[in-house]
């Protein structure tokens, strides 16, 4: 398992009996995770002391119970970049600091090609790896379906000081858009996606991982530049297994080409001493 080192204002404090409880800057969250399936003491008074609990509703969905001192809307930085963060809906944050060591992998492959890098960042979210990728030098097509969340990503880019960088925000479905940069004759000399198990686009597509990724990886191969550097494939889909997802990015998107690995990204907790599995990434490096 890959584990997040460095990342001074988060800490994954513990974890028990379905909930995390975890620090951002200074803001204490209880938030529900159904890996964890262990009981026992909750011995940390920050338990007892959160500024807000994400509550799971029996019909789905949930809501944030704050209960003191929760901003709309504050900052945390990972090493050299910085992201804005505000409760939301679905527990999240706007924010999967596990991430960050795929952060730190795009950043050290950029800077070790000692070249002009274009990346191209799929389901691109609230812009981590994109910030990431500019801060090292890159040129970046950051492509996302929600609109509140390319905003969001700018902002990210703005407060990291890298808004001026060489950076595409586009609003856009991430398979049509390939497509269409097949159709242009684009290339790129490195892909990260983060494809979602079930999701929508901007106008109503139904996206769903388990049927469209063959193919999503077979169009996104073909934007590969003949020196491409990095393909990274993000999971978080339970019921695909390390190996599959290495096997599909082999056949799809790199064919024999350089060295594919997948790991699990994790979390270390400290109440616990343990490190506790986020996900996964399949990285293929040439």
């Amino acid at each position: 398992m890959r584990t997040v080192e460095g990342f001074n204002d988060y800490e994954l404090i513990d974890a028990d009996s379905g909930e995390r409880l975890e620090r951002w800057g200074d803001i204490i969250l209880i938030r529900p995770d159904p890996q964890v399936i262990w009981q026992g003491e909750r011995r940390d008074k920050r338990w007892r002391d959160a500024n807000a609990i994400y509550h799971r509703s029996n019909s789905g969905g949930g809501y944030w119970e704050k209960l003191k001192n929760v901003p709309d809307v504050w900052s945390i930085n990972y090493k050299e970049l910085t992201f804005r963060l505000k409760p939301m809906g679905f527990k999240h944050t706007g924010l999967f600091p596990e991430q960050a060591v795929n952060w730190s992998l795009a950043q050290e492959l950029i800077k070790k090609a000692n070249r002009p890098v274009s990346v191209l960042n799929l389901f691109a979210y609230t812009g981590g790896a994109t910030v990431a990728c500019l801060k090292a030098g890159a040129a970046v097509t950051h492509v996302d379906a929600s609109k509140g969340m390319v905003q969001w990503a700018k902002e990210n880019a703005a407060v990291s000081g890298v808004a001026d960088g060489n950076v595409r925000w586009l609003v856009d479905d991430c398979l049509k858009f390939v497509k269409r940069e097949i159709r242009r004759g684009k290339k790129y000399d490195a892909i990260i996606m983060d494809p979602p198990s079930y999701g929508r686009g901007p106008t109503g597509e139904v996206w769903k991982l388990e049927q469209q990724l063959g193919e999503l990886l077979s169009e996104s191969g073909k934007l590969l530049s003949d020196d491409a550097i990095f393909f990274f494939l993000n999971s978080y889909t339970g019921g695909l297994s390390p190996t599959i997802l290495n096997y599909m990015v082999r056949k799809y998107a790199v064919c024999d080409r350089g060295e594919v690995t997948t790991d699990e990204i994790g979390l270390y907790i400290t109440d616990k001493g343990i490190s506790m599995p986020c996900g996964n990434t399949t990285v293929w490096k040439r």
